[in-house]
């Protein structure tokens, strides 16, 4: 029976979960008062990965030489590279809200304000005061930067993720406050895009809660890149001085001021709910700010479902993509919850990181037996002829069962990678199921195959001690 359903945000969770509804039958109200695409499209995953790009293919031609082929001196036309940039963001949004227009989801814009359990009144957009009602309502609201004490992003002396994706120039010493993957990401490409980089983060490390042996390859790259990394490091305060800007931090317990021309803050994102009115729908936030779930996504008032960033970790564009797929069937009558063995987690630093399933701290701390095995893109021909053999694949297996418990890769292209491993554990495959498939040669998957067969101490293209 067709169901009439309010989506409240049209991020990847939001549109996603829209389209399938349509899919299935019902009658879809989009509400979004940004663009279409939400933050993944538009200021995220997407203009961030072309910048990135870019970033690679100056470097690339930097090095060019080693292959017998030269240029004259690279140079950066700012104005022309964001322009590019949002002409990709600008066919993907674009491409949104024609799907969602094709498959008859109407969009109203504006805010979205819960008046009852399931009413939601929508004001401040150029449709004007709109009440929609619907059977069920989908919270699909995303997240936003944080913002640390002394460091309110302004996008013009301070940076969020946001003002780092549409410069105005390339930043000749920029300061990012967040060793974690976005801060990387981003400082990764303005250092090959000519920017002095200097990351400041609060942990003893790169990339906090990531597999250690990935991280060590990250943390060598980035003395290569010459980029400074100051770990146990707490971000103060800043001003201006002229034209630079001082940021005073905390450097393992003594003071240090780091002039520079541009500060990035990116300490991580929270979960969007103000001016919801959650309390008028009968729901409230946990001491995390996150709406609770169960596995069909609803919340404690069965026909109101969350999906995505404020549905909980990790906040994820695909697990809110898919978060989305299991409430539009749950709402359509279909037997479906979220039962998903693993998430994915890309990083695009140089080299790339990808990681699946347990690191190898969380199968100590669950006290299973396990094994391990790696290969190195040292030894992959076709790393070779990239000129990136940084890295490695590792795996982590049930040492009773041999089932595939946690994959962990960095290097060439590994954030494509991933996806044969993901399906591996989803699945429930074994080290030997990896091992005895043929792989393509020459191939960077071939390196999953090698660290399969490394786990049984029989990888051909490597010496492994007896």
């Amino acid at each position: 029976m067709s169901k009439n359903v309010v989506v409240i945000g049209a991020g990847p969770a939001g549109y996603v979960c829209a389209i399938r509804l349509a899919q299935l039958g019902n009658q879809v109200t989009v509400v979004e008062k940004d663009a279409l695409g939400g933050t993944c499209l538009n200021v995220g995953c997407i203009p961030s990965k072309a910048l990135i790009a870019a970033g690679a293919l100056l470097d690339k031609a930097r090095h060019a030489e080693t292959m017998g082929i030269t240029f004259g001196t690279p140079k950066v036309d700012v104005g022309k590279l964001v322009e590019w940039k949002s002409a990709i963001v600008g066919k993907l949004t674009g491409g949104v809200g024609g799907l969602l227009k094709n498959h008859g989801c109407k969009v109203v814009r504006g805010d979205a304000t819960f008046t009852g359990p399931k009413t939601v009144k929508v004001s401040g957009g150029a449709d004007g005061d709109v009440t929609l009602t619907g059977d069920h309502i989908v919270i699909a609201t995303g997240s936003v930067p944080i913002n640390i004490p002394g460091f309110t992003c302004d996008e013009k002396d301070v940076w969020s993720s946001t003002g780092g994706l549409a410069p105005t120039e390339i930043p000749g010493h920029l300061v990012v406050i967040g060793g974690g993957y976005i801060g990387l990401e981003l400082g990764m490409m303005y250092s090959k895009l000519g920017s002095k980089v200097t990351v400041l983060e609060a942990s003893p490390g790169a990339l906090p809660g990531q597999e250690r042996d990935c991280v060590k390859v990250i943390e060598r790259s980035l003395k290569k890149m010459k980029i400074e990394m100051l770990t146990k490091t707490f971000a103060k305060s800043w001003k201006k001085k002229g034209s630079k800007t001082v940021v005073s931090a905390e450097v393992d317990g003594k003071m240090r001021e780091i002039e520079c021309d541009q500060v990035l803050s990116t300490v991580g994102r929270r979960p969007f709910t103000e001016g919801l009115g959650l309390d008028k729908a009968g729901l409230a936030v946990n001491d995390r700010g996150f709406l609770e779930v169960d596995s069909q996504l609803r919340t404690k008032v069965p026909h109101i479902f969350a999906i995505g960033d404020v549905a909980g970790q990790p906040m994820l564009a695909h697990k809110g993509s898919k978060e989305g797929l299991v409430a539009a069937a749950v709402i359509s009558g279909q037997p479906d919850e979220y039962d998903v063995r693993c998430v994915p987690a890309v990083i695009f630093t140089s080299p790339e990181m990808a990681s699946v399933g347990l690191t190898e701290d969380q199968v100590k701390e669950k006290g299973l037996e396990y094994k391990t095995g790696s290969f190195p893109f040292a030894a992959s021909g076709r790393a070779m002829s990239l000129m990136e053999t940084d890295g490695f694949v590792k795996i982590i297996s049930d040492a009773k069962t041999d089932e595939i418990l946690g994959v962990h890769m960095v290097g060439p292209e590994v954030t494509e990678l991933i996806a044969e491993a993901t399906l591996a554990i989803e699945m429930g495959a074994t080290v030997e199921d990896i091992a005895r498939t043929i792989h393509a040669h020459p191939t960077l998957p071939e390196a999953m195959m090698e660290a399969a067969e490394a786990v049984h101490k029989m990888a051909v293209h490597i010496y492994q001690k007896p």
